[in-house]
């Protein structure tokens, strides 16, 4: 059974329709990357998948007890605030001394504990939301723009600690980032958004398909080959491309 699964979905924002008609499904272990232009309605079906927004048409529909870690787009604190990155990993919720450290050391930031929030550098700053996520014990991880402001070794490595977690938790990933040569390399399957889904697939058919080059042009096809690794497991999703033409979205 898959963690969740979207039928039919849509979502009017405003009076505008934002999304319309995505259907979209995730399983255990996988990686999936939803992918598509500013405005395209990428961070909304996030908010529908995970309950944060209603859809206004079709279904969403998760799996009995499924726990999702989520790590935002943005997290703004005060910098004049004083709370150490062992506080903030205990709100809402107390944790202990032995969980705090263990979600850190998970994220290879083990000696920041007693930091100050306001202290931490980008990378870190990520690092501790993606352990705040890990602390729920996740079936599925969800990131919107997680290396948002992180410069690209960074966030090539912040995504190669995504695999590892995959592989140690058995989690599923699912992601949204504009850094298509890194995120999509680093993905099972890539999901192409604009208001509906234009194409989907696995990296390579998704970067050769017309609808994924309409929005893209074919510049990232280089950068995808120089990041791209073997996958040695497979999932019984379709990898044809939705034959889709592009069309505009609010």
């Amino acid at each position: 059974m898959s963690l969740i699964t979207a039928l039919g979905v849509g979502v009017k924002l405003g009076g505008n329709q934002v999304l319309r008609d995505v259907d979209f499904s995730i399983d255990r272990g996988e990686i999936v990357t939803i992918v598509g232009p500013n405005g395209s309605g990428k961070s909304t079906f996030l908010r529908a998948l995970i309950g944060a927004q209603a859809a206004t048409v079709g279904r969403i529909a998760h799996a009995p007890g499924l726990r999702i870690g989520y790590v935002p787009q943005r997290l703004h604190i005060d910098p004049t605030l004083p709370m150490t990155v062992g506080r903030f990993l205990s709100l809402p919720r107390r944790r202990n001394a032995a969980e705090v450290a263990q979600a850190l050391g998970r994220v290879a930031v083990p000696h920041l504990e007693r930091r100050q929030m306001a202290d931490l550098s980008g990378g870190q700053f990520q690092r501790v939301l993606l352990a705040r996520a890990l602390l729920e014990a996740p079936d599925l991880l969800i990131l919107d723009e997680a290396t948002q402001g992180l410069d690209q070794p960074g966030s090539a490595a912040f995504y190669r600690l995504i695999e590892e977690l995959r592989g140690d938790l058995g989690c599923a990933v699912l992601m949204v980032s504009h850094e298509l040569h890194v995120v999509m390399a680093a993905s099972d399957r890539v999901v192409c958004l604009n208001g509906h889904v234009c194409c989907q697939g696995t990296p390579d058919i998704v970067a050769s398909a017309p609808e994924y080059r309409a929005l893209f042009g074919t510049g990232t096809q280089g950068a995808l080959a120089l990041y791209r690794h073997d996958h040695n497991h497979s999932h019984d999703h379709d990898h044809d491309h939705t034959p889709h033409r592009h069309e505009e979205s609010a």
